[in-house]
């Protein structure tokens, strides 16, 4: 198949899959896009777009493995500690001072939940410093992802000894209990009182919630092009109460017309506040 051609039948596909999945692929950097896809058909032996989109067609159920390889599932309980020990310092004192009867929160892309898990640690612990648990119970963090499998473990919340190598000394021990299976731990009731899971596309479905105070979206938007990049921030910038807090990842920034929108709290931790 020449380049043309290759090129011609990338796009039926990607337009295939948002079709018939309401995949935001156009809006994903073509780069990007073909790796993942590339690995799909190496695992189902097919050699160019037009054979894997008739595969789609005689077999639907391979769109869930599609749609697992095109979305990032890659993390760690308290990932980049350095980060959140700066979200603790900057960003929870003065959101728990709000007179606010609700602290909403939304981890956007929360793969397979210990984002939103740590979050959920950082609130029960800063609440437990300050010796008002029972104010804890406002804080509701709702996790989206928009992969169902991803969710499904997210649900679960069991995670093994390696994802909590870069958590602070004893927060496994504190949040989680012993699974039944060995060197696993399922998150405690603590953590799940305070988070949701539900399945969202971050590009195309609205935010969980108004008036949102924070919003995690780590390691996502480099695989959006420059365009979407610049909606996903006009979005959160909208769902976010005046002052309302943003945290992206280590290898993320705010460009163009989204700097405008934001102002640096912590360049260097990517935290950022609502101009």
């Amino acid at each position: 198949m020449n380049d043309t051609a290759d090129d011609e039948a990338f796009v039926a596909l990607t337009s295939k899959i948002s079709r018939d999945r309401g995949f935001g692929a156009a809006n994903y950097k073509d780069t990007c896009m073909r790796r993942r896809i590339a690995v799909r058909m190496r695992a189902r032996g097919t050699a160019d777009f037009d054979s894997y989109s008739r595969l789609l067609d005689s077999d639907p159920a391979e769109y869930e493995w599609l749609i697992a390889a095109l979305t990032v599932n890659v993390t760690k309980l308290f990932r980049n500690a350095e980060t959140w020990d700066a979200v603790t310092r900057l960003v929870l004192p003065e959101l728990w001072s709000l007179p606010a009867p609700r602290l909403n929160c939304w981890v956007a892309g929360c793969a397979s939940g210990e984002e939103a898990y740590t979050l959920a640690a950082l609130w029960q612990q800063y609440a437990q410093d300050k010796s008002q648990m029972v104010s804890a119970s406002r804080v509701r963090v709702i996790a989206s992802d928009i992969d169902a499998g991803s969710l499904e473990l997210s649900e679960a919340g069991t995670y093994a000894d390696d994802s909590f190598s870069e958590a602070p000394a004893g927060v496994r021990e504190r949040w989680f209990a012993p699974a039944q299976q060995a060197g696993t731990w399922t998150a405690g009731a603590e953590l799940r009182s305070l988070i949701r899971f539900e399945r969202r596309d971050v590009l195309q479905d609205p935010a969980p919630a108004l008036g949102l105070h924070l919003i995690t979206c780590r390691n996502v938007i480099i695989y959006f092009d420059r365009d979407a990049q610049d909606a996903l921030m006009q979005r959160f910038h909208d769902a976010l109460v005046p002052g309302g807090y943003l945290v992206l990842g280590k290898v993320e920034t705010l460009l163009g017309p989204s700097r405008a929108l934001f102002a640096a709290v912590d360049s260097r931790q990517r935290i950022f506040r609502r101009s």
